[in-house]
Order: structure tokens, then sequence, then C-alpha cells
């Protein structure tokens, strides 16, 4: 209520301004990039707040109405021409040199800011700014590629959002069969992982007894879930997902459950994309779930590989021989999957590959290729298990060949798993998936199958 009233009361603030500025809404005008920003300059040089208000609804109204090149240009222009005020920074710079105090360092650090960054303020004050520029960055990444000038933007934009979107402004809650319509809405919508089929398939991931949802708010965005992940409450750690979304399945008495399985974190606002909630989400979720069912134990990820099939297919560095190499083809075949003895050959092959895939193939830069490992490791988790056919969705077949892991999230080890990935890149994983990278996984498999 709280929220909704202060909302009202800036939009009329905003109207008021309207009024006071002489300026109709141009919600039906199309209006070029110079013109937005000669209001761009005009609410930076303004200092009423009423008048400040209403200009900055109108910016983004009018950015609102731009075509591509105009978005494109608004953006380069901004890059370009509303960096520091170059004779403040002079100026602050030379009383640095002189007479280094804690004033001139201050001084220094106020004149290097770009002006740009006083206008993204000035824009989230406006009824609504908050979520515009979210908006507005998502057109920016879309409009970066090949725009490599639009770079220095992005970092001052990032740099706000980052700030406003801070871990002390997220409110966790969960989400269940009984939250509002729209917000289960947008489950449906932004679940990114394991596509949602209709409001019956939500009904059986959030309302059993055995799951869960939790999403992160933001009190601009008061019903816009930031981020959200799926649970389910299992008596082990589970090696496949089809089980877990069984329309048919029985749900497991609450009292027996002793893992919680996050099996899909799903990232709901592109224009927050590089802002990290992840992190705190699951170790938020994590301390819930341990004061809910404290005989809950182990806590796991059920994840997909989605970069692995490209790997495999474009990858110079594959240590693979040429009959292994002929016998991965046979993953392009669509129907590859029902032949059982053609799948207990490709599982020798490809689940010692997979290892290989997270303990030792890199990128160019040096930085591991899945994303997925990239935040789970980062978190400090370690790499558990290699499920062989763990999703043979059509998705997990085309983007993994069938294949997810498990990530461990084991409280007591977080911290040291986070800073030996952070320090040296190192992957901290179990005997098992090591076993499979040196050869010994192999023998085992082919011991295990004859």
């Amino acid at each position: 209520m709280a929220n909704a009233y202060f909302s009202d009361l800036l939009s009329t603030i905003s109207e008021r301004g309207r009024i006071l500025l002489g300026r109709a809404s141009a919600a039906n005008d199309k209006q070029d990039a110079c013109e937005l920003l000669e209001l761009c300059e005009a609410l930076l040089s303004g200092r009423g707040e009423a008048s400040g208000t209403a200009m900055a609804r109108e910016v983004l109204d009018r950015y609102h109405h731009l075509d591509a090149a105009g978005r494109l240009c608004f953006f380069q222009a901004l890059a370009n021409d509303y960096g520091p005020d170059q004779a403040r920074l002079a100026q602050a710079i030379e009383h640095w040199r002189t007479q280094a105090d804690g004033d001139d360092a201050s001084d220094l650090h106020f004149a290097s800011e770009p002006r740009r960054q006083e206008l993204i303020r000035r824009l989230n004050r406006a009824p609504g700014g908050t979520s515009d520029l979210v908006s507005m960055r998502s057109d920016l990444l879309s409009l970066m590629k090949g725009n490599k000038d639009l770079a220095t933007l992005d970092r001052d934009v990032v740099h706000l959002l980052s700030s406003w979107f801070n871990r002390g402004f997220l409110v966790l809650r969960g989400i269940d069969w009984s939250s509002p319509a729209n917000i289960l809405e947008k489950i449906i919508r932004y679940e990114a992982v394991h596509e949602i089929r209709d409001w019956n398939d939500l009904r059986r991931r959030i309302d059993p007894v055995d799951r869960r949802c939790y999403a992160f708010f933001h009190p601009a965005l008061a019903d816009e879930p930031l981020i959200f992940v799926e649970v389910a409450l299992t008596e082990t750690i589970p090696g496949a997902i089809a089980p877990l979304l069984a329309e048919e399945r029985q749900p497991v008495p609450i009292e027996r459950a002793r893992t919680a399985v996050f099996y899909s974190i799903s990232n709901t606002q592109r224009g927050l994309g590089g802002i990290s909630f992840g992190s705190f989400l699951i170790k938020q979720v994590v301390e819930e779930l341990r004061r809910e069912l404290p005989k809950l134990d182990t806590f796991v990820t059920l994840s997909p590989v989605p970069g692995f099939m490209q790997w495999l297919k474009e990858a110079k560095d594959v240590p693979v021989t040429d009959e292994e190499r002929t016998l991965l083809e046979s993953l392009d075949k669509p129907d590859w999957i029902e032949n059982a003895e053609l799948t207990s050959q490709l599982r020798t092959v490809v689940e010692p590959l997979a290892a290989y895939y997270f303990l030792k193939a890199r990128t160019p830069k040096g930085r591991l290729i899945d994303s997925v490992a990239r935040f789970h490791l980062g978190n400090g988790a370690r790499l558990e298990r290699i499920n062989w056919l763990g999703d043979v969705s059509p998705k997990g077949l085309r983007e993994s060949a069938g294949v997810m892991v498990n990530y461990l999230y084991r409280l007591d080890d977080i911290e040291k798993n986070h800073e030996a990935y952070a320090n040296t890149g190192e992957v901290i994983a179990s005997s098992a998936v090591k076993k499979l990278i040196k050869g010994e996984g192999r023998r085992l498999l082919d011991m295990r199958l004859s």
C-alpha cells in the first residue's frame, strides 16, 4: 500500500510538472534522437523537483518511440558526448598534483564522474523510471554487438544498476499456488531451463508438498521476479530431470526428504545481465530450507550443460580418436537415443569427454566454456557427478547430448571452493569425476557394461 501511495504521488508530481513545463504527453509522437538529447540537456540543467520528474518521464516516453537507428544514435551520443566535464576534471587534477589531501581526492573523484551517470540518476526519479532503465539497458545490450564504443556507456549503467539492485534491497519471497496470478504467469513466461507448458504443469512444480519455488523481488519492480529457483525435495541425489517433472509421479513424504535439488534457476530481466543475484539466492534459499526442514543435509543442483554439444562439434582440442569422432557423429541423428547398443557405445566416449570439458577445456581467455559451470563453481559448489542421459528432451539432446551434472553445495566448503576457483581457476570436483578424465572411468565403465 505504501509503495502504491508513493507511486501515485510521483505520478501526480510528474503530471503537474508537465503542466508547469507547458508540455503535453508525447506518447503518440515520433521523436528523433536530436530532440531527445536536447531534452536530456534540459533535464541535467534543471533544478525543480516537479519539472525534473516530469521531464525525466518525458525523456523515457520519447525514448520508447525511437526506432533501432534512433536508439543507436542516442546511445552513441551518451557514450561520446556525456563524459566528465573536462575543464572541471583538469582543475581537480591540478589541485591534486599541487596539494594532495582528502578534500582534493574527493573533488577529483566527483569531477571524473561522467555526466551520463547524473542523467541516468535523474531519469530514475520518474514514475516507473527504474523499470524503464532496465528495459533500456536490454536495448543497449542488443546494440552493443558491432558497436564497441557503447561499452563505456554500459559500464556506467551497470555501475548504477548494481547499486540500485544491491542485495540489501532484494526481498526473498516464496512462490506457491496461492501467489497472485500475475506473478505465476511470469514464472511460466520466464522459465528458461525446463519449459512450463501450462498452468497444470506449473502447479505440479510449486504446489506439491515436496516442491518449493523462491524468487528475489525489488521494491521498484514489485510484481516482477528478478530471478527464481525451483526446488525439488528428494530422498537421494537425482541423475535425471524427467522423473522430477513427471505428471504421474508420487510426491516424496516430507519426513523422508533429505536432499534439496535446485533444478532450475532463471534470470528474468535481460537488462540486469551481469548483475549477479544467483549466489545470494541459493545461499538464502538454503538457509530458508534448513530452518523449515532441519533434516535436510544435502543441497545439490541438477544442471544442464548448454555448451557441451557445440564444443564437441567445433573445438579443435577435443581429445578423441578418429574412430571416436565417427561415433560422435551419431549424436546428430534424431533417433540415436532409441538404439541401446549405440547409446552404450556413446556413453563410453561422452562421459570422459564431459569430464575433460569441465576440468580441462577452456576458452581462449582461459575461462570455463560452460556458463552454468562458471556460475555454480564461482559460487563455491563442487562438481559432484556427471549424469549420462539426464535430460533426453529435444533441447537436452541438442545442447548437451543428454548430459546433466550435479553441483554439490556443502556449506562448510563453499568459501574454500570459491577461493580456489576465483584465484587459480581450479575446478573442485569429486573423485568420481576425476577418475573419468584419468581414463579409469573409461575402463570401469567398459567393465560395467560388459
